[in-house]
């Protein structure tokens, strides 16, 4: 029997996918957990249109996720704090201070997991970060930490 998998099913395809399964594991498995319908020519019709609709949906988000990195090109992000002797901080900057800090100097909303620290920041420095704002598109924000 032919199905047309609506949830990826291990050792049997991806969501998406038209496979042919035994009748049986059809009937008794895929079709009553909703893991998958019947491949009739209206079902293979309507997994088209979805499978355009989040195609057109990925390129928007890509296309937004790339203007918001050329706008955050370039720019020096200051998150001032508290230092004690030596220049080191009192704790560390997080990537929720680097993101507060982005939102109040440029405007522009950036999530708190999408930022990339390879170390904590304790200390005063000028480092450059890597924010992950989609797959495949990064942005690199140079982040000045300074005393107040």
């Amino acid at each position: 029997m032919e199905i047309i998998l609506k949830k990826d099913v291990k050792g049997t395809g991806k969501a998406g996918d038209v496979v042919k399964v035994s009748d049986g594991f059809a009937r008794n498995k895929l079709i009553p957990g909703g893991l998958a319908v019947e491949a009739t020519p209206a079902n293979r019709k309507a997994i088209e249109r979805e499978k355009a609709k989040a195609a057109e949906k990925y390129a928007q988000e890509k296309a937004a996720a790339e203007d918001l990195a050329r706008r955050l090109a370039d720019k020096i992000v200051v998150v001032k704090t508290k230092v004690g002797d030596n220049g080191r901080l009192f704790g560390a900057i997080t990537s929720m201070d680097i993101a507060g800090a982005i939102k109040e100097q440029t405007g522009e909303d950036v999530d708190k997991r999408k930022i990339i620290l390879s170390k904590p920041i304790k200390e005063t420095c000028v480092e450059t970060i890597e924010i992950k704002l989609f797959q495949d598109v990064n942005a690199k924000v140079v982040i000045r930490v300074e005393g107040e």
